[in-house]
């Protein structure tokens, strides 16, 4: 089942770090199977406040996604990010295409 990376990222710092970091994040996604799926964008809010930017990859499964995270590749380039980002990052999996809402009732 698809799983996917989340990050809610705001006040971020545009700077080098971060510029770097997005010239490199592409290839630590590849060997995982890896690929964004939102990556910020303008946000059409209907409901509530929002700030930020965010960012969806989607992984072919949790594994992968947790994998991904824990490489060698991401662990180099994640301090680029976070010295210059505050937000949350998590891993969630997704549904199927037959998944209904009270499907969670079961």
């Amino acid at each position: 089942m698809t799983a996917y990376a989340i990050g809610h990222l705001h006040e971020v710092e545009m700077c080098a770090d971060i510029v770097e970091y997005l010239e490199r994040i592409d290839d630590t996604l590849a060997p995982f199977d890896g690929r964004f799926i939102i990556h910020g964008g303008r946000c059409d809010v209907r409901e509530g406040e929002w700030k930020g930017d965010l960012i969806v990859t989607a992984f072919p499964d949790l594994s992968r996604a947790r994998d991904w995270y824990a490489s060698d590749a991401y662990r180099r380039i994640l301090p680029l990010r976070t010295r210059h980002a505050s937000g949350a990052v998590f891993f969630i999996d997704g549904v199927d295409a037959a998944h209904k809402a009270t499907d969670i009732l079961r």
